[in-house]
């Protein structure tokens, strides 16, 4: 993941207007933005997605993990690294 698409990301957290017009690129993959909010971003290209949490780490899963099972341990796992510092 480049410096770039990381700042991107994290402006795509408080201006999503980014996202929706650029999507969401990570290791030169360009992911369709489908949501988020001021701690979330979710995008999908084909059978595989991201799912950013507003942490020092990134998470990309593909099948056969399903958006709401990455989802759910992406924000549980975020949770415990913000309680720890990162």
């Amino acid at each position: 993941v480049s410096k770039e698409e990381v700042a991107k990301i994290v402006q795509g957290f408080d201006k999503t207007e980014l996202l929706t017009s650029g999507g969401v690129t990570l290791a030169g993959q360009r992911y369709i933005y489908l949501s988020g909010t001021d701690r979330v971003i979710r995008a999908k290209l084909g059978k595989t997605g991201v799912h950013c949490m507003k942490t020092q780490q990134v998470s990309i899963y593909e099948e056969p993990v399903q958006p709401q099972q990455a989802a759910s341990i992406v924000e549980k796992l975020g949770d415990y690294l913000i309680t720890c510092g990162y």
